[in-house]
């Protein structure tokens, strides 16, 4: 048996009037899906526990089979193993945006345009995270290059008392109300402030303003935590596996689970990320022997956060296009027995532009546990809430690999 977790991120959504009423899922073009829940199983899934915010990192971990309040220990620990961080146990990660503020004026007074920094390069990202190490870093704080605007920053002996707020989670809002409290958050303000007069003038950020691209002219820091501990992922369903991503949150809960990392060149995270690729590298992972797959694409999330609604259907439809069906046609032609599930993290609403709490619909297809075909099965909001309901991600992930 092979086991393949296909995660849509942020593919989940409420209602939209312009749609007629039907979310993004329920309108977009995804045959190959659809035919795999109507000989399916589909539902809802809370992915993210009562209390906890609904980031990637808890809602990942839990869809990995993890649960959140045993093991989350933030997010940006878990893309500093990604990155190849030794952190030692007294060491705290951040995560460390490079963004878009926009206005002129004092500091507090710009807003958060764009977290992505216009999805910038990580050619030209790691230019100018290395102009933040040069400017803040000292024996204490160490700057690191990650993907795109994603990046890390260590302090030594730090820290988690203290509260930081995601920059997706303030678009559009004014800078000065979402500034750091708690422990350090004078040398971390500090740091923020001070990230615009380094940024805003650098050539790279000059040459992108002279394209018509979003200037990286400040850094954002968030998503503190400390070293984490996972139980081996063979050791809680003895199958190897391995992780494809373009996204460092998602390479390294793999990374602390046991499970490879496979890079894929030309994987943005976006949704013009390299389909293709990921396609052949997972594939290229079941003829190595290994047992599972856990396919994380990124673009619904991002068009969400953007506020692109036409790029959210797209990035659907182009993910069942390029790889559910072509994933389903090599399992049909190689006569292996195979599962697939395939489902959002979280919700990433459209009329709000960041991550949500409520349950998230799953199709699980099991080609050797065919259901009569029936059409009203399908991988959407409405259909999942009248299947089976799962209280929690990690009860959902040890039901698709319970009966091996």
């Amino acid at each position: 048996m092979k086991y393949v977790i296909i995660v849509t991120d942020g593919a989940a959504d409420e209602p939209i009037e312009s749609l007629g009423g039907k979310t993004p899922l329920e309108v977009s073009k995804m045959d190959n899906t659809n035919a795999l829940a109507a000989k399916g199983t589909v539902g809802m899934v809370n992915t993210i526990p009562e209390g906890m915010s609904p980031g990637s990192d808890a809602a990942n971990l839990s869809v990995m089979g993890y649960d959140p309040k045993i093991y989350h220990t933030g997010r940006s620990p878990l893309e500093a193993a990604s990155i190849g961080i030794d952190m030692s146990d007294t060491d705290v990660s951040f995560r460390c945006n490079i963004v878009t503020l926009k206005g002129e004026g004092a500091y507090d007074d710009m807003t958060v345009l764009d977290h992505s920094s216009g999805d910038i390069s990580t050619e030209e990202a790691d230019i100018l995270i290395k102009a933040i190490q040069e400017a803040f870093g000292n024996e204490k704080i160490s700057f690191y290059t990650g993907v795109s605007y994603r990046h890390a920053m260590v302090i030594h002996n730090g820290s988690t008392n203290c509260t930081l707020v995601p920059p997706h989670d303030i678009l559009d809002r004014r800078v000065g109300d979402y500034l750091p409290k708690g422990d350090d958050a004078d040398i971390i303000e500090a740091m923020m402030r001070k990230s615009y007069e380094v940024l805003s003038k650098h050539p790279v950020n000059l040459d992108r303003v002279k394209r018509g691209l979003n200037p990286a002219n400040s850094i954002w820091i968030w998503g503190e935590g400390k070293k984490p501990a996972l139980t081996s992922f063979y050791d809680k369903y003895h199958i190897t596996g391995a992780t494809i991503s373009a996204v460092d949150l998602i390479k390294g809960i793999g990374i602390c689970a046991g499970l490879a990392s496979i890079d894929v060149p030309g994987a943005t995270g976006t949704v013009h990320t390299n389909y293709e690729g990921k396609l052949q590298a997972t594939i290229a992972q079941f003829e190595k022997g290994l047992d599972f797959v856990y396919l994380h694409l990124e673009g619904p999330d991002e068009c969400s956060h953007q506020g692109d609604l036409p790029g959210k259907i797209k990035s659907l439809e182009l993910i069942d296009e390029k790889i559910v069906g072509p994933l389903s046609e090599y399992f049909a032609k190689s006569g292996e027995a195979y599962r697939f599930l395939i489902l959002p993290d979280h919700q990433t609403p459209m009329k709000i532009r960041t991550h949500a709490s409520k349950p998230v619909p799953f199709v699980f297809y099991d080609s050797t546990d065919e259901k009569s075909p029936d059409k009203s099965r399908q991988y959407g909001e409405s259909s999942g809430e009248e299947g089976l309901f799962f209280a929690n991600g990690y009860e959902l992930t040890d039901y698709f690999f319970e009966k091996r």
